[in-house]
C-alpha cells in the first residue's frame, strides 16, 4: 500500500488519547508521578498487541516498549521511535474534549467554554499555515494534550503502516512511549539494555519543517536562606527574615536581560521557579539555560555574586546554593553521529516538507537520551500553543509525520 493512499488512524487515535486523564506531578516521588499516565500506556500495549507486535509490554516505572522486527537481510542500526504520554501540570488536563474544525479556512476558532476561549491566528500565526487543514482544539476548558498525545499517536499510526505492509523493508524499530517529560524525569528509569537501540527519533516538536537537534544545556539551582528567629516584639537588632532576604534576592534579578521574558533566539536565561519559606527558613529554586554549556557555570557565579550582596544587605543571614544538572544540549551528541540528522533531512523531502533545522528553547527526551548513548533529534508533530486552552494540532501535521516516520525506516535500510 501507497503512503499517499494509506487511511491514516492517527487523527481518530489522537482523539481519543487526549481523553485519558495522564497529567504529571512535579511533586510526586514515585515513579511515574501520577499511576493514572499508565490508564494511556495499557490502552497503547493493548492496541499494539493487536496490531500483531509481540513483545509490546508497560514495565513497573511507566514505560511502554514494543519492536517492529526486520524484514531485510541487511545489518541495520536499531532505530527508536519515542514520545510521552503525560501532560503538563501547568493547566488541566481532566475531561478534555476534543474538537475537530473541519477544513480551516483561516478565521478566529471560538472554543466553547465560558468565558469563551479564542485561537486568534494574529496571536497564532502558524495557523495561516494551516489553512485548508482540519484541526483539532479541545474545549476551551483545559489543555488539548497535542504535547505529547500527538506524538504518541503518530507513532502508533506508524507501527500501524509498516505492521501491515510488510513489503516495505526496514531494520528493527523500538518503540518507546514514556511516563513524566513534562517534569524532568521522562527517561530516569529507561532500561537502554533492554531499549537495545542504536538512534533515536522524539516525535514532540511543533511546527511542520522543523528538525530540532539543538536544546538549551540546564541546571537547576536551590537556594537556601537561613536567617534568625526573634520574637517580633524584641526583635530589634536580632532578627534576620530569610523571607525578606529570598525576596531581595529574586528582585536583584535582572528584569530587562537573562531572563525569560526579555531573551529569545540564542540567549540563554536564569528563571526563579518557585518561593517559599518561613522567618527562620526560606527556599528560591530556578532553572539555569544556555545552548553553550559552558555559560551555566559563568551563570552560576553571577547567581552566587548576587546572593554574597543579598547577605551583605541582611548581617546574620546565610546561604548556600546547590546546583544540580538537568540535561545538557543534545547538538554535542547530535555533531558526532551526523547521519541521523541528514536521514531524517531526506525523509522531510520525501514527505513533500522542505527542513529547517532549528534550535529548542528548551529541551526534550532526546536531550537525556543523546548522553545515555543514543543519540536523539527531534522531529515535528503539528503541536501548538502547548501547556495551555488554546493548544491545537493540524490533522494533515500529524499524517505528514507518519509518512516521514516510515521514509526514515526505509532511508536507513537503503543506506545499511
Amino acid at each position: 500500500m501507497s503512503l499517499n493512499t494509506y487511511q491514516h488512524s492517527v487523527a481518530e487515535r489522537f482523539m481519543r488519547y487526549v481523553q485519558i486523564d495522564t497529567q504529571s506531578n512535579p511533586e510526586s516521588k514515585s515513579q511515574p508521578s501520577t499511576e493514572k499516565q499508565k490508564d494511556l500506556s495499557r490502552i497503547l500495549v493493548a492496541e499494539l498487541l493487536d496490531m500483531g507486535i509481540a513483545d509490546a509490554h508497560l514495565d513497573e516505572y511507566g514505560y511502554v516498549y514494543a519492536t517492529i522486527p526486520s524484514n531485510t537481510t541487511k545489518e541495520v542500526p536499531v532505530l527508536c521511535f519515542c514520545s510521552h504520554v503525560d501532560t503538563a501540570p501547568d493547566c488541566s488536563g481532566k475531561d478534555v474534549m476534543p474538537i475537530l474544525h473541519q477544513n480551516y479556512q483561516g478565521n478566529t476558532l471560538t472554543l466553547p467554554a465560558e468565558p469563551p476561549v479564542t485561537i486568534s491566528p494574529y496571536e497564532h500565526p502558524y495557523l495561516k499555515e494551516c489553512i485548508g487543514h482540519d484541526i483539532i482544539t479541545a474545549s476551551g476548558n483545559t489543555l488539548l494534550g497535542a504535547d505529547d498525545k500527538a506524538g504518541v499517536a503518530i507513532i502508533m499510526d506508524i507501527a500501524r503502516f509498516l505492521s501491515s505492509n510488510t513489503d516495505i523493508p526496514h531494520g528493527t524499530i523500538r518503540i518507546l512511549f514514556t511516563p513524566d517529560e513534562e517534569i524532568g524525569r521522562g527517561v530516569a528509569k529507561v532500561d537502554m539494555d533492554k531499549l537495545g537501540a542504536h538512534y533515536g527519533y522524539t516525535f514532540d516538536g511543533g511546527e511542520r519543517h522543523f528538525v530540532e537537534g539543538e536544546t538549551f544545556s540546564a541546571d537547576a539551582a536551590n537556594i537556601t536562606f537561613t536567617g534568625i528567629s526573634a520574637h517580633p516584639g524584641y526583635a530589634k537588632g536580632k532578627m534576620v527574615s530569610a523571607i525578606k532576604a529570598a525576596s531581595a534576592f529574586v528582585n536583584s534579578l535582572p528584569a530587562n536581560e537573562w531572563c525569560p521574558e526579555a531573551t529569545e533566539g540564542k540567549q540563554g536565561f536564569v528563571h526563579p521557579t518557585m518561593i517559599n519559606g518561613t522567618l527562620e527558613q526560606a527556599q528560591v529554586q530556578l532553572i539555569v539555560r544556555s545552548f553553550d554549556t559552558p555559560k551555566l557555570a559563568e551563570y552560576a557565579q553571577r547567581l552566587q555574586q548576587l546572593l554574597h550582596t543579598t547577605e551583605a544587605r541582611f548581617p546574620g543571614l546565610k546561604t548556600n546554593m546547590k546546583i544540580t544538572e538537568q540535561y545538557r544540549n543534545m547538538k554535542e551528541i547530535l555533531d558526532l553521529h551526523p547521519s541521523v540528522m541528514l536521514h531524517a533531512e531526506e525523509a522531510y523531502r520525501r514527505a513533500g516538507i522542505q527542513p529547517i533545522r532549528q534550535s529548542i528553547r528548551g529541551g526534550t527526551d532526546g536531550s537525556r537520551l543523546s548522553f545515555m548513548g543514543l543519540p536523539c533529534p527531534n522531529l515535528f508533530t503539528g503541536e501548538m500553543g502547548i501547556h495551555s486552552r488554546q493548544e491545537y494540532v493540524s490533522v494533515q501535521d500529524m499524517e505528514c509525520a507518519v509518512k516521514i516516520g516510515v521514509h526514515l525506516a526505509q532511508i536507513w535500510e537503503e543506506n545499511a
